[in-house]
């Protein structure tokens, strides 16, 4: 199976980590990862702000990116919905058959992390090692848009030495959603600041999700209220093994880490 990686522009300008995390992850299953380089943005900033028509060159972009593939795999359940759903309006919008029959092709293949690892590859134990407490925020893209449903608590709850805490209000949205934030942040802040004050409630040492984007929003109110919480992203829990622990190997998972580095 060829797969390629959509690593997403904010992870690839901002949390480069979660990229590499998912790439050790697919290796170490035994799957066949390429990092095409004329990817660019997957075109949902344009769509969720009204702007089909500017779209509609990204859109152009990422069929021809990752053509031929036998599946996508991204580390963002808000990318792969852009991908699988308006995609196709922007296509539709264009008037060009082509465009469309290629989109036709690509967002079917496209998959979010834990889709392709649950529902793809047929695994939920991908041998991670993760000892620290952890709580989990289902995303609103992932959660509504894709329907990725409890796929990434079965992961978690087959990572050894990890113990999983639920997170109250745990469907309520964080309050990010990309220009949102800007163009209504009073209303943005205060569903961040809820969301992290029933981070604080769990208990947990970590908060996960499969979007950074989320990650650095709710971070961000973890910080500034010095919760003592850290945020990281699915791919870099699942990627971690005792290799990476204190005293193992390697030193990737030795401190617990934001998406894309440590802190």
């Amino acid at each position: 199976m060829r797969v390629a990686l959509m690593v997403t522009c904010v992870n690839d300008a901002m949390f480069p980590g979660t990229g590499q995390a998912v790439v050790r992850l697919l290796r170490r299953l035994g799957v066949d990862v390429d990092f095409p380089q004329a990817q660019t943005c997957c075109g949902q900033p344009m769509v969720n702000t009204g702007y089909l028509d500017e779209a509609v060159p990204a859109v152009r972009s990422f069929v021809r990116a990752f053509e031929g593939y036998d599946a996508v795999v991204t580390p963002s359940g808000s990318c792969a919905g852009s991908a699988r759903h308006q995609h196709q309006l922007v296509a539709a919008r264009s008037g060009d058959a082509g465009l469309a029959a290629a989109v036709a092709e690509t967002s079917p293949r496209t998959h979010e992390l834990s889709e392709f690892l649950v529902d793809v590859l047929g695994v939920t134990d991908v041998g991670a090692y993760f000892p620290h407490s952890v709580t989990y925020h289902p995303t609103c893209h992932s959660l509504r848009m894709l329907g990725v449903g409890d796929r990434p608590r079965q992961l978690l709850e087959k990572v050894r030495g990890l113990q999983l805490l639920d997170l109250p209000k745990a469907e309520e949205c964080c309050g990010f959603g990309g220009t949102f934030a800007l163009k209504n942040s009073d209303t943005s802040v205060a569903m961040g600041t809820d969301k992290a004050r029933h981070v604080r409630e769990t208990g947990a040492e970590v908060l996960v999700a499969g979007d950074n984007s989320c990650l650095m929003h709710i971070g961000g109110m973890l910080d500034r209220g010095r919760a003592g919480v850290r945020v990281m992203h699915l791919a870099e829990i699942l990627a971690s093994t005792e290799d990476d622990s204190p005293g193992g190997r390697g030193s990737r998972a030795a401190t617990v880490t934001r998406p894309g580095g440590p802190s």
